[in-house]
């Protein structure tokens, strides 16, 4: 396989998180454990400017950030954007099961509790990949 088609089947992730160590902890995880190509928003603003201009082959989402706030980008996201069936899986610290249960009704594919774990989050967005061509909508 040349190299420019390797580059071509490389897989691009959005991380939004507030915390830049955060975002670039996660982007060193995914970027060494899955080599996969990363974009980095630091505002909800931000990550609905760039999940509305492009789509992301996965989204990893926090949930307390400023402005907005990450359950109305999760929301936004599944109404119009090019990330409709991007697989958006939850990274945060809140582990209580009626936070879960709420994203995963509002459409997030999976949920992942801080502190991470590496080992569980490459499966996890692994396991989002091999699933991509199967969207879970809102409420289910």
């Amino acid at each position: 396989m040349s190299q420019a088609a390797g580059k071509a089947t490389r897989h691009r992730v959005l991380i939004v998180d507030d915390e830049e160590s955060m975002r670039l902890f996660l982007a060193r995880i995914l970027a060494n454990g899955l080599k996969v190509e990363v974009t980095l928003a630091g505002t909800c603003e931000q990550a609905l400017r760039m999940a509305g201009n492009y789509a992301y082959d996965a989204i990893l989402l926090d949930l307390l950030m400023p402005g907005v706030g990450g359950f109305e980008v999760l929301r936004e996201i599944r109404r119009a954007s090019p990330n409709v069936a991007t697989p958006v899986i939850v990274v945060s610290v809140l582990a209580d099961q009626a936070t879960k249960d709420r994203c995963m009704r509002a459409g997030a594919s999976a949920y992942v509790v801080k502190p991470v774990e590496r080992a569980s989050l490459i499966a996890t967005v692994k396991a989002q990949f091999a699933g991509r061509g199967k969207p879970k909508p809102p409420g289910k």
